[in-house]
């Protein structure tokens, strides 16, 4: 593993598991205090329609992928706000109709669609320059709007109708924070894919909930036990050839059975 250090493609993808790790345990909390995980899969097969008609159109999938997040997060908010529709059945509808877009111009493309199962799977080892920047400015912006806004949008995360009530900008901040999680959901495909972002959007937060039940401790220990569980993913995946992407979930998983198996030892005791 350290020889691998000195190749700049391996150099990418440590730098972008570690601030990728952070942004996703910061994303994360505010869907799991949400109540809204299923969010989190609604935009990821959301983003497949944009992938399917960016490769059609010849454009970049990841901008178009990015539009499609942006504006299906934003149609969920729209529909259970305005209509009265069930998040998660608005969800739902958003799920199908990315997954249908996507599949349609997939097939219409054609030719064979390159990299289409890195978006599915994910491949940490295609990492650019470019896309460390996106992540790195994202991540900070994330991280400024928390040290800014940090307890309106806890109370906004926890009790909507109590933050009305007490005059916080709740549609402002709900809005804000919506397009922040697409965002970071389409810059998290090429890290760990469609299949399992999911999953390192809520397992982290599963884990710090054992030990903690305020939001800003939760998600400090999220970032910690994220960062930890992705390092330890890729240095695996390098030791035994596996893909990375899978490590990262596994490892968090295990780590999620160890906590909650001592969490239950040490109350029996």
């Amino acid at each position: 593993m350290f020889q691998l250090l000195n190749y700049t493609f391996f150099q990418n993808a440590l730098i972008g598991v570690a601030i990728i790790s952070i942004a996703t345990a910061i994303i994360g909390t505010y869907i799991i205090s949400r109540r809204l995980v299923a969010i989190s899969g609604g935009i990821t097969h959301a983003c497949f329609g944009g992938l399917g008609l960016g490769y059609f159109l010849g454009w970049n999938p990841i901008v178009m992928a990015g539009v499609f997040a942006v504006a299906s997060s934003l149609g969920v908010e729209w529909m259970s706000s305005r209509y009265k529709v069930r998040e998660d059945s608005a969800i739902a509808v958003v799920w199908a109709l990315g997954m249908a877009v996507g599949v349609l111009f997939v097939f219409l493309t054609p030719g064979y669609v390159p990299e289409l199962n890195t978006f599915l799977f994910g491949n940490i080892l295609t990492i650019t320059r470019t896309d460390l920047w996106a992540f790195a400015i994202f991540t900070a912006l994330l991280i400024l709007l928390f040290i800014a806004k940090g307890k309106v949008i806890e109370a906004c995360a926890f009790d909507r109708d109590f933050a009305r009530v007490a005059g916080l900008p709740v549609r402002t901040i709900t809005l804000i924070m919506t397009v922040m999680v697409a965002i970071g959901v389409v810059l998290t495909i090429r890290l760990v894919g469609v299949m399992l972002l999911m999953s390192m959007l809520t397992l982290p937060q599963m884990i710090a909930e054992i030990y903690c039940r305020r939001f800003m401790p939760m998600m400090r220990l999220s970032v910690a036990v994220s960062l930890a569980t992705s390092l330890a993913g890729l240095a695996l995946s390098t030791a035994i050839d596996v893909p990375c992407s899978a490590l990262i979930v596994l490892v968090m998983a295990v780590v999620f059975l160890l906590a909650r198996g001592a969490n239950a030892l040490r109350q029996a005791l």
